[in-house]
This record gives C-alpha cells, sequence and structure tokens, in this order.
C-alpha cells in the first residue's frame, strides 16, 4: 500500500494538470516557450504517474481497469469484476 502522502501528491499533480490545460494549450499553440516555463513544473502531463486506485500501487497498472495487476487478481478471483474470470485449459 502506498503512502497516504504520495497518493495525495498525484491528485494535486492531476488537478494542476486539468487547471492549466487550455492555458499550457494556447502557449504551445502560438509557440510562447518562456510562457510556458514560467507554469507550475507539475501542471505538465508529463509528470502525471498511474497509480492503483485502490492501493495507490505505481507499478503493474492496468489501464483498461484503473487498478494495479495483483488488486486486479484479486478482485477477479473473487467475482468482483464482472464479465472476467480465470482463464482454465
Amino acid at each position: 500500500m502506498a503512502k497516504e502522502s504520495m497518493k495525495a501528491r498525484e491528485r494535486k499533480r492531476q488537478k494542476l494538470v486539468e487547471k492549466y490545460a487550455k492555458k499550457r494549450a494556447k502557449l504551445k499553440a502560438e509557440g510562447d516557450w518562456e510562457g510556458l516555463q514560467k507554469l507550475p513544473k507539475n501542471s505538465s502531463p508529463v509528470r502525471l504517474h498511474n497509480r492503483c486506485s485502490i492501493t495507490g500501487r505505481p507499478k503493474g497498472y492496468m489501464r483498461q481497469f484503473g487498478i494495479s495487476r495483483i488488486t486486479f487478481r484479486e478482485m477477479a478471483s473473487n467475482g468482483l469484476i464482472p464479465g472476467v474470470k480465470k482463464a482454465s485449459w
């Protein structure tokens, strides 16, 4: 389980990215690189990192479900994800 401070930091970055998205797009279209540099560093979408929405784990993230592979396996085994079942042949 990730530290709460790491989860909070990612949420804060996400809010900044959303807040400055239009302004960033406008500055890029104009080619105003100095204006872009004056924006907060964390307002850049490149600085975002995908994390599991349940545990906050940064690695083994599955985009389709928004959770880590470990959480996915546990939930699939318990039948909590509709349409997903363990393969056996």
